[in-house]
């Protein structure tokens, strides 16, 4: 998702209401059986004015990434691109 807000917003409160209004919109599609719920955390990166038709460019060739690269390979990388230390402990279960 890409997405862009003024200074004013917290990143966390964006997240928060992404995940409960789409947390409801699943819910009320009943695209699944069970309970839905997100995940706790969230990952969000910051890009310039200048990177944006990149990024956009990006998001609508998404699928075509994926195909080349897992979500964990590219995830994995975003991290280290943007210098972020992590401990595998806390990330997603990918197996």
């Amino acid at each position: 998702m890409f997405v862009g807000f003024g200074p004013t917003l917290l990143i966390a409160n964006l997240v928060r209401d992404i995940k409960t209004a789409t947390s409801a919109w699943i819910k009320e599609k009943r695209w699944v059986s069970a309970p839905f719920y997100w995940q706790e955390g969230y990952g969000a990166f910051s890009y310039s004015q200048s990177q944006v038709d990149t990024v956009v460019r990006y998001v609508l060739n998404q699928e075509d990434h994926h195909r080349q690269r897992t979500f964990k390979e590219e995830y994995l990388s975003f991290l280290e691109k943007f210098g972020i230390a992590y401990e595998a402990t806390y990330l997603f279960d990918f197996e």
